[in-house]
């Protein structure tokens, strides 16, 4: 033993499922709270509490509380979208489940084929004096956790769809008696989401890794290279979900905007469009149940990634059980600090005016951020030795106590002596922490029309659609630099002190108040949804105005979103890859040689055929519904004048379609291209892929997502017209106004389905390469060896 954890191995066995099960409860708790807004007007209750300085009955006479229609009308919109939805899943969900199964079959084909099917032990990899669990019960456990980690990624992203279903509509009618109280249905039903799937993705990997040791014994190698299969299936599920839902919500979204607003002159949402339903149904597919997914598959991946670097460390090769599940402690506190962080949104202050939404969700990163702080330096004083080793590339990095800090390095050891290991590792999961809410706060400066870059971009369409584009595109590049440095630092502060499990709990700590982040992202398009519904049941203006404040709102935060989620995908993509590096027994990877290289160039291409791909899949699924959308207003009479109903079902159809048939190329793209290297080219070119993606895919995702997000608020700061300013640009319909809509809906694609889809690229390249990597090391290269 290098040194005994205050924690021990019963305490860990019984603090994280407990946290797993109160984060549950949490959320069917909020979820309780937000069904008390009742759908059917008979039992609507007028005699609310009211906080918001007014008197019950006057807002109810202003607002209509007690118009039935209104409730009634609400409630048949919320239907329509929440069947559109789940329809849409279901089918998504059959072609996926097919891919789940063949590629189950192919994990096992390919690992079970490492030792040639035997069921004998096998020498360890890492230590040949030991023996491990024969390859072919790696080949069964992988492909079991692979299942389950689709199963959960599945389950994550339908059950975060139908919570944003089921509060749509009940946040436009808590609309009516003020805007504090529909900020906080919103606000509770994206923690219902963010509680559940954080709560369930450390229950079910936690229960996986008790029921393999049942198996696996004293083999922790072997038992955490299998558990790599839950990452893998977490991203893959992910990766159709963003990418399904991102091109069903896209198309809708540009084929309602582009005849809707700029040929028609209609407002946004207004029911005479055809493609209204189509386009509110797509918040949740993509924006809800995609991004669920994603955030899963990373959370699940870091996870992974450093309890795959522990167990060929002291950690696993000692049995320190407490040690080795640090990451999953992490989790465990993480949920309990991002349930103290909601109370402050729902409880402790209570949202007035209009203004106070946007610092109202800055504050839950900045709360979450502190509290986890504390919380990280709990959790590695109790469950850390003082001092141990970290596998480092095929040395071991042995961290100690002493006075002196000194450095040596005696043959496969490398000795660091420091004053505190503990603190050492505190600080890498601090750094990946404060890294994600720098992001968040840069990606809020470049998105939020509040700065000068957004409002900048509004100016820009005094001339037209071509400046608000360059402007547009000039600020996604220049937003970055930050982020860049932000993760850079974090990976050299990391690495230094602990080495690749360094980089994995760095992407750790910026997952820790995933809980949070998802509350805040799932919150955005809540309120988006919520403002359809107002336009489309014919609600008054007012409503409809504080609809547009927490959307706007919601749009910054779902861009701190998405910059969360790129940040943490290439921590989590490098630590994948330092794992990769070392199961596959590549001592160096070394840029100069040519099979390295040409993968390295290789792997910097592929974000941009992905996009490429992705990109013009929305673009012809918009046609098509531009085109269908315009036949509705042509050919059915009385439709502009509201006297006809439009077909709506005609537009999801179209939607379900292209989203469906366009979502398998981009996918195959991803999934088929670790594969295809590794066999034919070898580890060392699959390596330079890895490190290529990477690094131009982090770069494409955060600038294609700040743009798209700086052309929807500059479009919604002119439609506002809050100040000054914004008032000389508009009103809605001038010509100002319908080159933001352009900017918008070129930004649309690249902020919703490319740029998020990016970063489920960069760690699905990386966590498969690492669940193949027995396969590649032993069979890979097959053209290198022909020749």
């Amino acid at each position: 033993m290098m040194g005994a954890v205050l924690l021990s191995e019963f305490a860990t066995e019984i603090v994280v499922p407990v946290c797993a099960v109160i984060g549950i409860a949490f959320s069917l708790v909020q979820w309780l709270l937000v069904s008390r807004v009742k759908l059917n007007p008979e039992r609507h209750a007028s005699g609310n509490s009211n906080k918001n300085g007014y008197s019950d009955y006057l807002i109810e006479e202003e607002e209509g509380l007690n118009d039935p229609s209104v409730v009634t009308k609400c409630a048949e919109i919320q239907s329509a979208i929440s069947e559109g939805a789940t329809s849409f899943l279901f089918t998504e969900y059959q072609y996926v489940g097919i891919f789940m199964v063949a590629f189950a079959i192919l994990i096992f084909l390919f690992l079970g084929s490492v030792e040639g099917f035997s069921s004998k032990s096998q020498p360890c990899t890492y230590d040949k004096e030991k023996t491990c669990k024969p390859a072919l019960a790696t080949a069964i456990f992988s492909t079991i956790s692979f299942l389950l980690g689709a199963i959960t990624s599945v389950l994550s992203g339908f059950l975060g769809m139908k919570i944003a279903t089921y509060a749509n509509a009940r946040t436009t009618l808590e609309a009516r008696k003020g805007v504090g109280k529909a900020f906080i249905v919103a606000f509770r039903s994206g923690a219902v989401m963010g509680f559940l799937l954080a709560a369930n993705g450390l229950l079910v990997l936690f229960v996986a890794i008790n029921l393999f040791k049942l198996y696996y014994g004293d083999d922790w190698e072997g038992l955490f290279e299998a558990i790599t299969g839950y990452g893998l299936g977490g991203s893959s599920m992910a990766l159709f979900g963003r990418v399904g839902g991102g091109i069903y919500t896209k198309a809708a979204d540009v084929g309602a905007d582009l005849v809707g607003k700029v040929e028609r002159n209609i407002p946004e949402d207004d029911p005479r469009n055809p493609a209204v339903i189509a386009d509110n149904v797509g918040d949740n597919v993509g924006d809800i149940a995609g991004m669920g997914s994603d955030l899963f598959g990373s959370y699940a991946e870091s996870s992974c990634a450093a309890l795959v670097v522990a167990s060929i460390s002291s950690f696993g090769i000692n049995h320190e059980f407490t040690a080795m599940l640090y990451p999953l402690l992490i989790s465990s506190v993480g949920i309990l600090v991002c349930l103290i962080t909601t109370l402050f949104a729902t409880d402790f202050f209570e949202i007035k005016a209009v203004k106070e939404i946007e610092p109202a969700l800055k504050k839950q990163l900045i709360i979450s951020t502190v509290l986890m702080t504390v919380g990280i330096a709990i959790v590695t004083w109790v469950g850390v030795p003082s001092s141990f080793t970290i596998y480092n590339f095929g040395d071991q990095k042995v961290v100690k106590n002493c006075d002196a800090p000194n450095f040596v390095r005696l043959g496969k050891v490398r000795t660091f002596n420091s004053s505190n290991s503990d603190r050492q590792l505190f600080l890498c999961v601090g750094v990946g922490l404060w890294a994600g809410l720098i992001i968040g706060f840069v990606t809020e400066y470049y998105t939020s029309n509040a700065y000068s870059p957004v409002q900048d971009v509004a100016d820009s369409c005094r001339t037209g659609a071509a400046t608000n584009v360059i402007f547009g595109l000039a600020l996604g590049y220049k937003s970055v630099i930050i982020p860049i440095f932000a993760i850079a630092i974090s990976i050299f502060v990391s690495f230094s002190f602990a080495a690749m499990y360094g980089i994995a709990v760095a992407a750790l700590g910026m997952l820790s108040t995933i809980a949070t982040g998802l509350a805040i992202d799932a919150y955005g398009p809540i309120s988006d949804n919520a403002g359809g519904i107002a336009e489309m049941a014919g609600m008054s203006h007012h409503i409809r105005e504080r609809t547009d404040a927490l959307d706007a709102a919601g749009n910054t935060t779902a861009a701190i979103g998405k910059g969360f989620a790129i940040g943490s995908a290439a921590l989590v993509s490098l630590a994948l890859f330092g794992a990769f590096v070392s199961r596959a027994a590549i001592s160096t990877v070394d840029v100069l040689t040519p099979k390295v290289f040409i993968g390295l160039i290789v792997g910097a291409m592929l974000p941009y055929w992905f996009s490429a791909m992705t990109m013009k899949s929305v673009g012809s699924a918009a046609l098509k519904m531009v085109e269908e959308v315009r036949r509705q207003f042509n050919t059915i009479p009385g439709l502009m004048e509201g006297r006809a109903k439009p077909d709506y079902a005609t537009c999801v159809k179209i939607s379900t379609d292209a989203s469906i048939k366009e979502m398998i190329p981009p996918g195959a793209l991803v999934m088929l291209t670790p594969l295809i290297v590794g066999t034919f080219f070898g580890v060392e070119t699959l390596a330079g892929v890895l490190a290529g993606a990477l690094v131009s895919g982090v770069q494409i995702a955060i600038s294609a997502s700040n743009t798209g997000g700086a052309w929807d608020n500059a479009k919604k700061y002119i439609e506002a017209g809050a100040s000054e300013h914004a008032r000389t640009l508009g009103p809605k319909g001038s010509d100002p106004h319908k080159a933001a809509v352009i900017g918008d809906t070129v930004g649309d694609p690249l902020k919703d389905t490319s740029g998020p889809s990016l970063n489920i690229l960069i760690k699905l390249m990386a966590v498969e390469s690492l669940v193949f990597a027995p396969f590649f090391a032993t069979h890979g290269g097959l053209l290198f060896k022909i020749f």
